[in-house]
């Protein structure tokens, strides 16, 4: 490989998760889409950077220990709230969780930092006045590092699809990754077939559109209409937080596992077999299953990953 070491720049909101317990009391977790594609990418070995906002408060100070925890450096600026922001969560009976946001994206610009890979998504992408910032730094880095986008929509901070829609339309032909939930695409595009939307997308400029499915699996689109479908992974489910963001933190770990990151990406991303798509959104499906199997976002490590796709007879890609 070209780089011993690839650089991971992830760009958006960290918060904290109001959570409730089983007894009925709450209790602040630490979270954030971008924020648990971070800490998934730290766990695993990677050279991860945060670019984020946080608080001179308590739950600032608790966000950054979690993330520094899992080897994520930390590069925030001050809200201009003053405070950290947070999502109250509620889950329903099977786990599935829903959010209600005290937030505010007011981030002026990213740092010029040089990375092999860029991920960016959620609120961060749509929510001016920094959604600006983060646009920009996708147009900074395309065909400089591999670039991946999870939209990740979030219908309380954003409730009318216009706006959203045509950022995560451009932000889709900006990028070479894009991973997106079957719920997502359904409230960007109501009545439309998921897979016939990333089917376009694909085709649209990404070398790699997947569709998660929660328990249902996963499906990987590719830029000829290629559609490789992965199976749902059997495991009991502890709640759904952070499953999304685990699949797009362990995904991106496979394919620079692969060779895919830097300047070369978007070609080395379409050069690659169907086996190695299919082998790289597999282990993100195993990732995500490991992550639900426990409350909150909890990405696995790498011997747990590692022990994971051992006993599901599939080999891991490690750091290079």
């Amino acid at each position: 490989m070209t780089d011993a070491r690839p650089t991971v720049l992830v760009v958006g909101e960290a918060l904290v998760d109001v959570v409730p317990d089983p007894d009925g009391r709450v209790r602040d977790r630490p979270g954030g889409s971008p924020a648990n594609v971070a800490i998934a990418l730290g766990r695993l070995g990677r050279d991860v950077r945060l670019v984020t906002l946080l608080g001179d408060d308590a739950r600032g100070t608790l966000v950054r220990s979690w993330l520094q925890a899992s080897g994520v450096t930390v590069l925030a600026g001050a809200p201009g709230s003053g405070r950290t922001s947070s999502a109250a969560v509620s889950l329903d009976a099977s786990g599935a969780a829903t959010y209600d946001f005290d937030l505010a994206w007011d981030l002026a610009d990213v740092p010029v930092e040089h990375c092999d890979v860029l991920h960016v998504g959620s609120i961060a992408t749509v929510l001016e006045p920094g959604a600006a910032a983060v646009l920009a730094a996708v147009r900074r880095h395309r065909g400089q590092a591999l670039v991946s986008f999870d939209p990740n929509a979030r219908p309380a901070i954003t409730p009318d699809r216009s706006g959203p829609l045509a950022r995560v339309e451009e932000l889709v032909g900006l990028a070479d990754v894009v991973k997106v939930s079957d719920e997502d695409l359904a409230w960007l595009h109501p009545g439309d077939d998921p897979v016939a939307t990333a089917t376009r997308w694909a085709a649209s400029g990404p070398g790699l559109v997947v569709v998660t499915r929660g328990g249902d699996g996963a499906v990987a689109v590719r830029p000829d209409g290629t559609r490789l479908e992965v199976p749902g992974v059997p495991v009991s489910v502890a709640d759904t937080v952070g499953a999304g963001d685990t699949f797009s933190g362990v995904l991106l770990d496979s394919l620079v596992g692969l060779g895919v990151h830097g300047p070369g990406s978007t070609r080395a991303l379409r050069a690659l077999s169907d086996r190695d798509v299919l082998e790289a959104v597999t282990t993100a499906a195993i990732g995500a299953a490991i992550n639900v199997s426990r409350p909150g976002a909890d990405p696995p490590s790498r011997d747990e990953l590692t022990t994971a796709l051992g006993r599901d007879g599939r080999r891991g890609a490690g750091p290079e």
